[in-house]
């Protein structure tokens, strides 16, 4: 078996979240559910089929993010494992439990605009998701200022009162 990392490829702000589910079906609710957890949302996201054809299936509002994620789930190429890119001023938060709710996803691994990762176990004939690695290491224990920041950012992007 060997082990493979693979980066996620994107422009440096664009959020993606990145799961695991089981069944082909994942496709058109992964669909729903983003379009009806937030009006307007653009987005593109593309399925690793584990069975049958093995097709990377895709779908979104978004040509180039369709692209983006088609073109990242090949290349990580786990099986039933999917990607989702939003477009700009979409984020996580906005739909992650809606995405939680759909009935094949498993999991999710990382939703991010971070420089991300994939951790791949490959053993010849399939490939497994073992983990991903984000962002950065911690440079230190958040301080007072820092606390001060940490609120007043939230409140000024109007995710806190």
């Amino acid at each position: 078996m060997n082990l493979v990392s693979v980066r996620v490829e994107k422009p440096e702000a664009t959020n993606f979240i990145l799961g695991q589910s089981h069944f082909i079906k994942t496709v058109e609710d992964l669909h729903e559910a983003l379009v009806n957890g937030v009006p307007g949302i653009r987005f593109g996201l593309a399925f690793c089929e584990a069975s049958g054809m093995c097709l990377v299936r895709w779908s979104g509002n978004d040509p180039a993010l369709i692209e983006l994620a088609q073109k990242n789930a090949l290349a990580i190429g786990a099986g039933h494992s999917f990607i989702i890119f939003l477009g700009e001023s979409f984020y996580p938060v906005n739909v992650l439990n809606a995405i939680k709710m759909v009935p094949e996803v498993a999991c999710i691994y990382c939703a991010t605009a971070n420089d991300a990762e994939v951790i791949i176990a490959d053993n010849g004939t399939g490939r497994g998701i073992l983990g991903v690695i984000e962002g950065e290491k911690p440079k230190g224990i958040e301080d007072e200022a820092g606390i001060a920041w940490r609120k007043g950012f939230l409140r000024q992007i109007g995710y806190k009162l």
